[in-house]
Parts: structure tokens; C-alpha cells; sequence
């Protein structure tokens, strides 16, 4: 059974930092693209950040410059810098990992979810 475990996410003020992180007990994780999104109260998922098996990142613009994706393959883990965040950044952030194929900033193509991660920004 595949497992994502996401932590790092908190409470924080506004211009602060977070760093998320997500460990997969996926075999082929070191070839699986892999995601993060969000979602806030009353609003649906949305795309935050997505990383290739070789490391290619694709950002959502509201937070190109601010947020960085990354991923250690020999720890099976991911990563998601959040800086100088913002009120609009408060949500549930998932990690979400695709079995195969390319990078993708939808949703419906990652196969497995973990659980989410709390962030609040507070002013």
C-alpha cells in the first residue's frame, strides 16, 4: 500500500516561511513525478507546484518566486518551500505523487494523496 505523510505545515505570519515535506513509500518514486497542492475553505484543489523525476518544476503563477519544489530521491521525499507567504496562502497543502508519465498540473492525474498539511498565515 502506497503511503504519502506529509508534515512541516504550521502557523505562521504573514512574510514568514514554511517547509513542507512528503515521504512516499512508493517503489518508483525516484521516476514519479510528484505534486503539491491546496486547498482552502470553500474553494476546490488547485495546482501549486509540480517536479519531474530529473527535476523539472512547473509553478502556479501566484507563487512563482516564492515557493520552490524540490525532491530527494534517496529519501523518497519532497519538498515545498513557502516564503514571503501571504493570507491568499492559507490552506490544506497535499502531496500527491503520479505513477508514471509526465509532470501534470492536474488534479486527476496523480494516483496516490497524502493526508494534507495545515498552513495558516496570520497578519
Amino acid at each position: 500500500q502506497v503511503q504519502l505523510v506529509e508534515s512541516g505545515g504550521g502557523l505562521v505570519q504573514a512574510g514568514g516561511s514554511l517547509t513542507l515535506s512528503c515521504t512516499a513509500s512508493l517503489r518508483t518514486f525516484s521516476s514519479s513525478p510528484m505534486g503539491w497542492f491546496r486547498q482552502a475553505p470553500g474553494k476546490e484543489r488547485e495546482f501549486v507546484a509540480t517536479i519531474t523525476w530529473s527535476g523539472s518544476t512547473t509553478y502556479r503563477d501566484a507563487v512563482k518566486g516564492r515557493f520552490t519544489i524540490s525532491r530527494d530521491n534517496a529519501k523518497n521525499t519532497v519538498y515545498l518551500q513557502l516564503t514571503s507567504l501571504k493570507l491568499e496562502d492559507t490552506a490544506v497543502y497535499y502531496c500527491a505523487a503520479r505513477y508514471g508519465g509526465a509532470a501534470s498540473v492536474q488534479a486527476a492525474d496523480y494516483a496516490y494523496w497524502g493526508q494534507g498539511t495545515q498552513v495558516t498565515v496570520s497578519s
